[in-house]
């Protein structure tokens, strides 16, 4: 590494065209800049630069070394520049993981990283966690309670939840009239078979607090799943993705127990690793707390996947 060192200080010294000078643009003293030539000129056994009171010239020994000394520097310039973009300017590729539900809502929430032209995004879209060190992942959406990890969460905002049903179901079934009345009815539950009930709690027009477990008659880990059940038929569901929000728009699904509420889902985004981050992730750590802080309940909404960490 003092080799190194050394054959930066002898190309700084061409560069600059004198001792004194080259001293000044490295902070050093005229003196340790001279030590430092001569230990490696014996280092390598010969003489590179021809001294005079007025001005130093290469050897020819000299000549050749040099052009390899520059190019080291050059190297390394170019890389802490490099380096300096990466932390100044969006760009590479940013994976960010979120559940399957919140394409579109990301399509709108990411949109000013267009404008950086040496930035990719690869979306990885699953309701199932994410591996985030095995993926590579630079960001996941997190939805709901997040469980302890080594994880570092940041959280966006919230989303607000409905309970809705196909209305051929409700006309077979009956609307149910108050939260216990869920009971007796068709649940679509949100977790895998072996990931046990769904927990509800619901506050009521006077502040009142029903709290509900649920047994799912189908459980299904994606949202898209749930949608087209729910559609079907199959009978009530929680989570409100894009496909619903335009199912309750048209009639084909019907919000139930409009006038109770479900508590907001927290949104968070979640990073491996603590620290300085590059200008990508936090650039779009901004971009995502904006969108999820500003966004109303109903522009939320279109993403809510009932996914439950």
């Amino acid at each position: 590494m003092d080799q190194l060192k050394r054959m930066a200080i002898f190309a700084e010294v061409v560069a600059a065209g004198s001792l004194t000078a080259a001293a000044r643009q490295l902070g050093m003293t005229p003196s340790a800049v001279s030590q430092h030539l001569r230990q490696l000129e014996q280092a390598l056994g010969l003489a590179l630069l021809h001294r005079s009171t007025r001005r130093l010239t290469l050897t020819e020994a000299g000549e050749r070394y040099h052009a390899g000394c520059a190019a080291m520097v050059a190297a390394a310039r170019s890389a802490e520049q490099a380096l300096a973009r990466l932390r100044d300017e969006p760009e590479g590729e940013l994976r960010l993981a979120a559940p399957a539900g919140f394409g579109s809502v990301l399509a709108t929430a990411l949109a000013p990283l267009r404008g950086y032209p040496r930035l990719t995004l690869r979306l990885l879209l699953d309701d199932a966690l994410i591996d985030l060190i095995g993926e590579r992942v630079d960001i996941a959406l997190r939805i709901g309670v997040l469980a302890d990890s080594s994880l570092v969460a940041r959280k966006l905002g919230s989303m607000a939840r409905q309970l809705c049903a196909s209305p051929a179901y409700l006309a077979e079934r009956g609307w149910p009239a108050q939260p216990r009345d869920l009971l007796q009815h068709d649940w679509l539950g949100s977790k895998p078979a072996n990931a046990g009930a769904d927990m509800l709690e619901l506050q009521g027009p006077a502040g009142e607090r029903e709290t509900l477990r649920l047994e799912g008659r189908v459980q299904a880990s994606q949202v898209t799943a749930l949608h087209a059940l729910c559609v079907a038929g199959w009978g009530i569901s929680l989570g409100v993705s894009d496909d619903d929000q335009k199912a309750l728009a048209d009639g084909r699904l019907l919000p139930v127990l409009p006038g109770w509420r479900l508590a907001d889902l927290p949104v968070y985004a979640v990073t491996p690793r603590r620290g300085e981050q590059p200008a990508k992730v936090r650039h779009a750590l901004d971009v995502l707390a904006l969108y999820f802080g500003d966004a109303t309940g109903a522009d939320a909404a279109h993403a809510a996947t009932a996914f439950h960490p």
